[in-house]
Formats: C-alpha cells, sequence, structure tokens
C-alpha cells in the first residue's frame, strides 16, 4: 500500500526540515522525501496548505482499562488520540487492577494493536498495587514491553522505597516518572492556595507541596544515576530545582501539560468541579515559568494527562470531584490557539516538545519522518477554524475546561503505520 502526501509544509525538528515537500509512505514507512514526488500506483492525498508532522506523541496519558472502562477504555481512547493527531499514547498504571505485572502489562498491548487507533505504549507501577511499599516486578514489566515506571496518582512517599526504586531500574535503562508531590501538604488544599483559594474559601493546597517532592526526587536520581522523568510539573519553584540538577548533568528530564501552560486557578474561581486537577492549576506568575521552561529546554514534553471520568463522578461539588479532565482531542488546538497564534511558540517548538523529544527520551522509533522511520503522521490546518464541543468527543470523559473555547487549529488527518486512522474529523 502506498500513499503520497503532496506540497505539505513539512515541519519535522528531528531533521530540521521546515519546507514544502512531498512524502512517499509504502507499506508503512516513510520511503520518500522530496520535490514532485511520483508514485503512479499510490493514493494522493493532498496537503496544499496543511502543516505535516511526525505523529504527536502523549507519554501521559490514562486509558483506565483494565477495570475502569466506564470512564474510558482503549478504543475510546485511542480513538480520542486519533481524533487529536495524536498517534501514540503512554497509559498510566493506576487501574483496577494496577498494571504492575507483566501479564497486564503484554495483554494492553495485545488489545491495543487488535483495537486501537493509536499505538499504546505502557507505564507500568513502581509498586506494587502502587502501594509505595513493596516494589513491582519492573524487570519483567519491562521484558513485557513497559517504556517506564510511576505510582502516577500517589506518591511515593517512603524515601527508601523510591531508593530501592531507582537502583533498581538503573539495569533496565527506564526512567521512574515520578508524581512529585508531598501528600502531607497536598492534603491540606484542593486548588491551588493563593488569591483565589481566599476568595472563593475553597482550601488551597501549598505549591512547596510540588517543590519537595521534586527535590527529593532529583537528589536520589543525583545520587543512584537512574533517570527520573518528573510528571506534569507545575511550580515555578520545581522547575528552578530541575534546572540546576539538569545544569549538574543530573539525569532528570521533565513534562508539563497543556492546562498548566494555558489555564490559571481563576478557572477554579466559579467553584466548578471541571478544574479541579492535581497538580491545581496555579497562578499566572507560575504557568509563565512553565512557559519560559518550555522555551529554555527545562521541560521537555508536552503532555495532556488526559484523565476521563464518568459523569456522576465529576459532576459533583468541588471538593468531592476527582482529580483530572479529559485532553486528548483538545491539546493541539489549544496548544496552536493560545501559544502559537499568540507568537508565544513557534511552530517547531510545539512539534519537538509534542512529538521529537518525547519519541527520544523515551527511545521509541517514531517522532521523526525520516526515510525508514514508521509512517505515523500528523496533518494539521493551523487556521482550522472550531469550537471545543465536548458532545461530539471519542473519549467517554466528557468533562474539559476548555468547553465552547473557539480554537484556530486542527488536526485534519492522522497516520499510524502507513494508515490514515482519522481525516477531517472521522475517525475510522
Amino acid at each position: 500500500m502506498k500513499t503520497l502526501i503532496k506540497n505539505g509544509r513539512v515541519v519535522d525538528p528531528s531533521q530540521n526540515i521546515d519546507e514544502v515537500l512531498d512524502i512517499l509512505v509504502e507499506d508503512g514507512k516513510i520511503a520518500s522525501l522530496g520535490i514532485d514526488l511520483e508514485a503512479a500506483d499510490a493514493e494522493v492525498y493532498d496537503a496544499s496548505g496543511l502543516v505535516v508532522a511526525p505523529g504527536l506523541i502523549d507519554m501521559h496519558t490514562h486509558l483506565r482499562e483494565p477495570g475502569l472502562e466506564a470512564k474510558e477504555d482503549i478504543v475510546s481512547g485511542t480513538q480520542a488520540a486519533a481524533a487529536g493527531g495524536i498517534t501514540t499514547v503512554a497509559c498510566m498504571p493506576n487501574t483496577k487492577p494496577v498494571i504492575d505485572n507483566s501479564i497486564i502489562v503484554t495483554g494492553i498491548k495485545d488489545r491495543a494493536a487488535r483495537e486501537g487507533f493509536a499505538r499504546v505504549e505502557v507505564v507500568g507501577a513502581i509498586s506494587q498495587g502502587q502501594k509505595g511499599e513493596a516494589l513491582a516486578e519492573m524487570g519483567d514489566m519491562t521484558f513485557a514491553g513497559a517504556v517506564g515506571f510511576s505510582d502516577d496518582g500517589h506518591y511515593v512517599d517512603n524515601p527508601r522505597t523510591m531508593l530501592l526504586a531507582a537502583r533498581y531500574i538503573s539495569a533496565f535503562d527506564r526512567p521512574l516518572m515520578c508524581h512529585a508531590i508531598d501528600t502531607e501538604i497536598d492534603h491540606m488544599g484542593y486548588m491551588h492556595e493563593g488569591v483565589v483559594s481566599a476568595k472563593t474559601g475553597i482550601p488551597g493546597s501549598p505549591y512547596i507541596a510540588e517543590d519537595i517532592a521534586v527535590a527529593r526526587d532529583c537528589i536520589i536520581a543525583g545520587y543512584t544515576g537512574a533517570h527520573v522523568h518528573i510528571c506534569h510539573v507545575a511550580s515555578k519553584g520545581a522547575i528552578d530545582i530541575i534546572r540546576q540538577y539538569k545544569a549538574k548533568g543530573v539525569n532528570v528530564t521533565a513534562e508539563v501539560t497543556v492546562h498548566h501552560l494555558t489555564l490559571t486557578d481563576e478557572a477554579c474561581a466559579n467553584y466548578s468541579a471541571v478544574a479541579r486537577v492535581n497538580p491545581p492549576l496555579r497562578s499566572q506568575d507560575h504557568v509563565d515559568a512553565m512557559r519560559a521552561a518550555v522555551l529554555d529546554g527545562t521541560v521537555d514534553c508536552i503532555v495532556t494527562d488526559h484523565s476521563p471520568h464518568a459523569h456522576e463522578e465529576k459532576d459533583v461539588e468541588f471538593r468531592y470531584a476527582p482529580n483530572g479532565f479529559t485532553g486528548l482531542e483538545t491539546s493541539l488546538g489549544v496548544m496552536l490557539t493560545d501559544l502559537y497564534h499568540t507568537g508565544i511558540f513557534d511552530l517547531k517548538t510545539i512539534i519537538s516538545k509534542m512529538s521529537c523529544e518525547p519519541a527520544k527520551i523515551f527511545k521509541l522509533d517514531r517522532g521523526t519522518l525520516a526515510v525508514g522511520a514508521p509512517a505515523d503522521i500528523t496533518i494539521m490546518d493551523l487556521n482550522k477554524e472550531w469550537t471545543v464541543d465536548c458532545k461530539k468527543f471519542y473519549t467517554r470523559g466528557k468533562f474539559t475546561p476548555y468547553n465552547g473555547k473557539a480554537c484556530k487549529g486542527k488536526a485534519v488527518a492522522t497516520m499510524m503505520g502507513g494508515r490514515f486512522v482519522m481525516k477531517d474529523g472521522i475517525v475510522g
């Protein structure tokens, strides 16, 4: 099977390419890039006026399967990914049962390969049952294909357990993906402690809950040499700590979510449970620090932390709502609208942080349009105007603080392994 993508603006930071080219896809791989390519037997996709980029990679997604399929499952979650221009997702282990052994890793990967609309990588748990006590069999899970390990949703409170995990995982060259928020301090509140929490009367959680946890895990990375990846960083203090440890040569990487780049705690001012998330949405000075960290390289990846919930769970009073909301179908559009069209980030930065760098950090054979690479491709219209409508989402989770947002820029086609899994918003 051949596909010829014609006349698109190819933006591939992995090869420092930004020019109008044709791309020939054959047998699921990039066969050639060039000007005026021809292939008599190929399906032609006219990408004139569109951007053609390496497929987007989201290394922090909650697919909820196994056990929590009322919120999401592999099929609906990967449909949502394809609709948003995302070709690879990494699913987090806080499922039921927890992904803490190799048979669950294998089962998820097999089901995704058979029924998914995006590639699914698996993040296994650091500790058995994510209880922060006995270590999970990270070695076995590595051999089954796990790309990293996390107790996401839970901080590994016991420093001895975290130290043992770092020493153990060093033998397998996989990152510990840390939900770095000190539990005892974080439990003091339900949103960011600041002016908005004072005005609303909602108890606030001090941002130092994040700073303290990030400092500990950076120290452990430096001591053991293990790769520590800080998940969903949102505090300017935490960013400063990560920057300092990177400057020392410590193997620390970091990610930031789309919502921590584009929303502040003002989204919680109307008591809407939709905006409750962990780490919480913070004040503008923290948002500005996240943006600066993306630009100076302190932040390596931009993720969604897509966290779907059933309607009856989230449609409650703010303090009783679970943390998180959906993000796969809005991430690219929001990034282009709020950060590209406003001149804060250029297109190369966005594509690099949402595709090329995640692939490099997690050692995936993706994030590039180089000849011979898998043909995972995102085609986007930078000027397409559309409005976020949660009722039209493929994900089962319909809660998003972006509902009703007017956007400019959207994925219009998604190709995985040489096959179109989405065209013009239709997944199939």
